[in-house]
């Protein structure tokens, strides 16, 4: 029997609709619907980068090749009498020519040299600093071809092709801007304990000045070089009250004539090789005198090295007739143990790195003192955490040759 009361509730004429049965999603739907949306996801992430899929440019670095070993390297000590006039005949008197595959027993000179062309087409090449000027590791042997006879033993001289002992022997560094100290710690080959220790502690970066009054220089010179130091020799030069004031001998005077000073530069210069310049020892009187000076200058730049003045003397003619003969020159800001007490000379350490921060760079004078020594090599390595660059000499010098 028909529900009576459903159908007196029912609107009039409407007629009763059966429900709709539930409408069912297929699989197929859902799965095409995730593809969709994953590719629209993919499509976006690589519009958004800013180069799609680009191909990083290769980065080559350069290494120095070795090519063939060439002559045998000058002697680096003086010669014995009996074997003197030997010695100078093995050493030509201009430089002498390369030869390669030579076959003598002695110490040989291998040239390193980085090819151009390095890596593939659009490369970037990123240089080693290390492989301009001397390679370190042959950077005790002589070039034989600085290298001329002298009277006393070999004498440094320009090459054939125009390179300077200077820039041959002179130690690599960043070349970069900023502070820069450059250190020279003189007086070695006088004391031999004083000297090992010297070479041993201090930093690579410090340059090592030789007298030329002290004992087996030569052997030193090779330890020096091979620790990675730049070196100069002192040359005596007359102070006030001299000879009371006594420099040693073959001092360099006022009134003796040039070419008597030319031959005690010559002796002092023949003591050993692979040096860039020279110092002077003492020398007030004999820097201000133009007659006395102007000879040892235009023999410093006819030979190809620098001249660096310790300071000392404000009255020294040096900076003009350096820039006059071409000589490279530097020129000492302060004498760094002037008191030997270890905090007076961090003090003057701390006023060459002020100096340094100023201007661009300082130059310190010091010797071969324990003292000296210990307390320098302490400094150094805080001061290159303070990002000061400790430099050779030469790093700092004024070469009228490059403008």
């Amino acid at each position: 029997m028909a529900d009576i009361g459903s159908d007196i509730e029912r609107p009039l004429g409407q007629a009763v609709r059966p429900p709709r049965a539930a409408r069912r999603i297929s699989a197929g739907v859902v799965a095409a619907t995730v593809v969709v949306l994953a590719v629209i996801g993919v499509s976006g992430a690589i519009a958004l980068r800013e180069r799609p899929f680009r191909k990083p440019e290769e980065v080559a670095v350069s290494t120095p090749k070795a090519t063939a070993v060439v002559e045998p390297a000058a002697p680096v000590t003086e010669p014995a009498p009996k074997a003197e006039a030997a010695s100078r005949a093995s050493i030509p008197k201009t430089g002498g020519s390369k030869a390669s595959g030579s076959k003598t027993g002695g110490p040989q000179i291998i040239h390193m040299q980085t090819e151009a062309g390095d890596g593939p087409p659009g490369a970037i090449v990123i240089h080693d600093p290390s492989t301009t000027g001397q390679n370190l590791r042959i950077a005790h042997i002589p070039d034989r071809a600085l290298v001329e006879s002298g009277e006393t033993g070999p004498l440094p001289v320009r090459a054939a092709d125009g390179r300077r002992p200077f820039d041959v022997y002179a130690r690599p560094w960043s070349g970069a801007r900023g502070a820069r100290v450059a250190i020279v710690i003189g007086g070695l080959a006088v004391s031999q304990t004083g000297t090992q220790a010297a070479i041993a502690k201090l930093p690579a970066e410090v340059t090592l000045g030789f007298a030329p009054q002290g004992n087996s220089i030569g052997r030193w010179m090779q330890a020096a070089r091979q620790s990675g130091h730049e070196i100069v020799m002192q040359v005596p030069l007359e102070p006030f009250d001299y000879p009371n004031v006594n420099p040693g001998r073959n001092t360099l005077t006022v009134v003796a004539t040039p070419d008597e000073n030319l031959e005690n530069l010559r002796w002092a210069l023949s003591r050993t090789t692979n040096y860039t310049g020279v110092m002077n020892y003492m020398g007030a009187r004999f820097s201000a005198d133009a007659a006395a000076m102007g000879p040892l200058m235009a023999e410093l730049g006819r030979r190809g090295l620098a001249y660096v003045d310790d300071g000392s003397s404000a009255r020294s003619l040096a900076p003009e007739l350096a820039l006059k003969n071409g000589v490279p020159f530097a020129a000492g800001d302060t004498s760094i143990d002037a008191v030997r007490d270890r905090g007076a000379i961090l003090k003057k350490l701390d006023e060459l790195e002020a100096t340094a921060r100023a201007k661009g760079f300082a130059v310190g004078i010091g010797s071969a003192f324990d003292l000296t020594v210990d307390t320098v090599s302490s400094w150094v390595i805080e001061a290159k955490k303070r990002g000061i660059e400790i430099v050779p000499i030469s790093a700092v010098a004024v070469d009228p040759e490059k403008g």
